[in-house]
């Protein structure tokens, strides 16, 4: 069990660091191509580099502080040392000796100990001489103004502890003279009974190349010297402090309140109070945050142009649903004051005509109301339009009866090659302007549906009725219109078939239009409608042939 658990954090620990990896990877585009979290960035680096900065200078000035320092206490260590020798208090006669009285004698008369302490040991590591103890300065510090009355006085220091660390000192000093009295020199920064830093040098006290001593040397101004440091430090973090309030004020002006701005203006447009979203100064930045206002710009002005769109949709679909039904109620009423039977013959199938064209009607609105979201639902595929309107035009050839307009498809030069899109919204594009060619068609005409290829694809339907007049070559692609020629059924056309077509179409990146052709005189042949689609690359290919990711599916774990 342990061993399974053990592997598990291994394989956990393994795999961690290639998260991480994965997890910047695809952080840094995002960071290099935002100018906002840029500056963010480099705002936050630069506090921190100023920090850095300082720390590493004062340290490197503090190593320079205390490396002089212990030069200057060796020094004064090694001319006391030299000064016991030509005095006479280490002599060699008739055996090497140190004569502490006349050392102890003569530093309580010569030596300064302000600030410093000097100690003199003997062979045996025992103290014989401490500055502190043979000069008659005594050593103290200003005490605290006293406390008020109603102030309980801090709690005493804890015995075992100050034992513990006075202690712990003796043994740190005790361990430098024994190094010492071996014959090497040391120094060292270290802790003193009375718990402040010192910086400490232990020479051997020598007679030729005997040693006779130890004369340690000990100034206790470190915490001087690291207050002095933290106070050099203090303006560093103080420009630091600086940079990162700026930093924050910076996020508030830039960030915060345009936020703040473009949600109470999404929270207007959501009252019902603005039809879209208009900030100006903010859709002239260059950053995210004016990304952000012209996308939702855009986003409402779409909304709008949306709704407007709807409201002209149902007036439009309100007008022609009252054409038909104002004809069936015309008929109904006359048809009770109508005797012959012919005349009700000539009614009911005028009714039945209405009802049909009402019927056709609210079919083809009950389909553009739907597109959409039919458009919208479905992933686009690769669609073969060779076959599709191969397909396409064999239904109109096996259920063609007799006098009805013929179809015939045509394959133009190049490969026509692939399309990326939705097969059935495009099926019924095509069969629309099919029928809308065989509706205009006169008896014996035909339909050609012919298909290019290229960088566009393109696919063409030609009839050959009366054409198209050239003022209405744009108009016949709005909703509702309708152009009958001589003969033709009334309410035969919705006037929705080439609307939707264009719709589609345009989903798809693509262009429709319409055009007049000629004979060799010159005299309108017929229309003609061009439909272009962009060809299909092998990426966008390779990226539709991949299976959708469910919903909820998190790729970051």
């Amino acid at each position: 069990m342990a061993s399974d658990i053990d592997t598990e954090r291994a394989r956990t620990a393994h795999n961690q660091p290639s998260s991480w990896k994965a997890r910047l990877a695809a952080l840094r585009p995002r960071l290099a191509g935002s100018r906002l979290g840029g500056l963010i960035l480099a705002l936050n680096l630069l506090s921190l580099l100023i920090l850095f900065v300082g720390a590493l200078a004062l340290n490197e000035w503090r190593r320079n502080l205390i490396d002089a320092r212990l030069d200057s206490l060796t020094s004064q260590a090694e001319l006391l040392a030299n000064v016991l020798g030509e005095l006479g208090i280490t002599q060699g006669e008739p055996t090497p000796y140190l004569d502490a009285l006349a050392a102890s004698q003569w530093l309580r008369d010569n030596f300064i100990p302000r600030g410093q302490r000097v100690r003199l040991y003997d062979q045996s590591g025992l103290l014989i001489i401490d500055s502190y103890m043979v000069t008659e300065q005594i050593p103290g510090e200003v005490l605290d103004p006293a406390l008020p009355a109603d102030v309980a006085p801090p709690a005493p220091a804890d015995p075992e502890r100050e034992g513990a660390r006075i202690e712990q000192a003796r043994q740190a000093l005790s361990e430098e003279v024994d190094r010492a009295l071996a014959g090497d020199p040391q120094t060292s920064i270290r802790r003193a009974e009375t718990g402040e830093r010192v910086v400490s040098v232990s020479l051997p006290v020598r007679h030729v190349r005997d040693v006779l001593g130890v004369l340690t040397l000990e100034a206790g101004d470190v915490d001087e010297t690291l207050a002095a440091q933290r106070r050099a430090l203090m303006p560093f973090a103080f420009v630091a402090l600086a940079v990162s309030l700026l930093t924050a004020l910076l996020i508030h002006m830039f960030v915060a309140r345009p936020i703040l701005r473009l949600s109470a203006a999404a929270d207007q447009v959501r009252l019902q109070r603005a039809r879209a979203i208009s900030l100006p100064d903010l859709e002239g930045r260059k950053d995210e945050i004016g990304d952000l206002a012209r996308s939702l710009e855009t986003m409402t002005a779409t909304l709008s142009d949306r709704m407007d769109a709807i409201e002209r949709f149902a007036a439009d679909v309100s007008h022609e649903i009252k054409n038909p039904l104002t004809s069936i109620r015309s008929a109904l009423e006359t048809l009770e004051l109508v005797k012959a039977p012919q005349d009700k013959a000539r009614l009911t199938a005028l009714l039945q005509q209405d009802v049909s064209r009402l019927d056709r009607l609210i079919t083809d609105i009950s389909n553009a109301s739907r597109l959409d979201a039919e458009l919208s639902r479905d992933r686009p595929r690769p669609v073969d339009l060779s076959r599709l309107l191969g397909d396409i035009v064999t239904v109109y050839e096996t259920t063609a009866r007799p006098g009805d307009v013929a179809v015939r498809y045509e394959i133009g030069p190049g490969e026509p090659g692939l399309v990326l899109g939705r097969e059935g919204p495009l099926g019924q594009v095509f069969r629309n302007l099919i029928d809308n060619a065989r509706s205009f068609s006169p008896a014996g005409g035909g339909v050609r549906v012919s298909l290019t290829g290229g960088d566009r694809v393109r696919v063409m339907v030609d009839d050959d009725g009366p054409g198209i007049p050239p003022d209405n070559l744009e108009t016949v692609f709005q909703r509702f219109y309708t152009s009958r020629p001589k003969g033709a059924a009334f309410g035969g056309n919705s006037g929705l078939g080439l609307s939707i077509a264009r719709q589609i179409i345009e989903a798809h990146g693509g262009a429709i239009y319409a055009e007049n052709r000629t004979d060799s005189d010159g005299r309108v042949a017929g229309a003609r409608f061009v439909v272009s689609l962009p060809r299909a690359r092998a990426g966008a290919l390779a990226r539709a042939a991949k299976p959708a990711r469910p919903k909820g599916d998190d790729a970051d774990g």
